[in-house]
């Protein structure tokens, strides 16, 4: 079982966490009811037709976490999610059914502040629901340990370092770039939002780059096509052999575990499959031990938020390889688990806010 130090001590239930569950479907919102309900750590204090009665719901029930339909009558899922967000910050799960088009809305949900995403299946709903219990519980504990905000109107592709501002680094600081250097990027909860600023705080300059965000496969083709509309770089899902070029961007695709590999040509990609590592597939870890092997001294390695410890052994034969690497510190992480560990380990040469990450990345590529 998951230990969240918010809620246990020692493994001794000290008090549950309360989740408010909003849907328009009464047999979803019982059925998620039950799973909930199933673990000792979990209670659902209420559920709510539509955001109108959530509010209520909110006050009076005041839960640590909201699972949230995208979906519904009188109020959708996002508007609802951007109102909260603003006024009252609190972890919330998007559960729904997911397209294609729909995966744009999911992104969207995590732009708004959403902790993570659940896919409800869209048929035969009772027994598929149920298959996927664990994953509902495990993220809702997750959930619960999030870091939020008042969500805010501010330009993306401006970062703060110091006194100064810098829009994206139309001039590098210092250095020059190489074309043996190679950036890693790993990331888990909170990370699209994490991964989109650093990546629109950079110049058409920099090294190719590789980025894990822990997110299922119909959600990476969507994130890339999102962060190349957003950012001047020119970033796609990455394919097996694709090589890794200046200015460029290949996301792991969902479900596929993305290595780097080197010739005598460059750096390219080999997107595989295989089993879950650190439960993650793609995994941070496969990536930064595959840089750790063929790029040494010419990686930069990044760590950001997310739960649990994915990143932090490949980050540290990094380090021990000659790469140089950056965390994200505790305050801007939503869950300052991922980098806490690759601290701990002792494979982080700088701790940083999120901010500061791009400028720090340009001084030492």
């Amino acid at each position: 079982m998951l230990c969240i130090k918010k809620y246990y001590y020692n493994g001794d239930d000290v008090s549950k966490i309360k989740v408010l569950i909003v849907d328009d479907s009464a047999l979803v919102r019982e059925v998620l009811t039950k799973i909930i309900n199933s673990d000792p750590g979990l209670e659902v204090v209420g559920a709510a037709p539509n955001p109108y009665v959530a509010v209520e719901k909110i006050k009076k029930l005041n839960p640590d976490v909201i699972t949230l339909d995208i979906e519904m009558p009188e109020m959708d899922g996002l508007t609802f999610l951007e109102k909260l967000m603003r006024a009252h910050p609190m972890p919330v799960v998007m559960i729904s059914t997911w397209t294609k088009e729909n995966s744009e809305q999911a992104l969207r949900a995590l732009g708004l502040g959403a902790v993570d995403f659940i896919e409800k299946p869209a048929s035969d709903q009772v027994n598929n629901i149920n298959r996927i219990k664990n994953e509902i519980i495990e993220k809702v504990k997750r959930a619960a340990e999030a870091r939020l905000r008042k969500l805010q109107h501010t330009a993306i592709d401006t970062v703060s370092y110091g006194a100064d501002t810098v829009v994206a680094y139309k001039g590098r600081p210092r250095g020059t770039v190489s074309g043996q250097k190679v950036i890693l990027i790993g990331s888990s909860t909170g990370g699209t939002v994490a991964v989109e600023k650093i990546l629109a705080g950079l110049d058409e300059d920099v090294p190719g780059i590789v980025v894990v965000q822990h997110m299922p496969e119909k959600f990476t083709s969507a994130f890339a096509a999102r962060l190349d509309k957003t950012c001047r770089l020119n970033i796609k899902e990455a394919e097996d052999g694709d090589k890794v070029e200046k200015g460029s961007v290949l996301i792991a695709p969902g479900g596929m575990h993305c290595i780097l590999n080197s010739s005598a040509r460059g750096y390219h990609v080999e997107v595989r499959d295989g089993n879950p590592v650190n439960r993650h597939k793609p995994s941070v870890d496969v990536l930064f031990r595959s840089a750790a092997n063929c790029a040494g001294k010419n990686a930069v390695g990044v760590i950001l938020t997310g739960m649990g410890d994915d990143g932090a052994q490949g980050m540290l034969e990094m380090k021990q390889a000659g790469a140089f690497n950056i965390a994200q510190d505790e305050h801007t992480s939503v869950v300052f688990g991922m980098p806490a560990k690759a601290i701990e380990k002792g494979g982080v040469d700088v701790v940083a806010p999120l901010h500061k990450i791009p400028y720090i990345i340009m001084e030492n590529v």
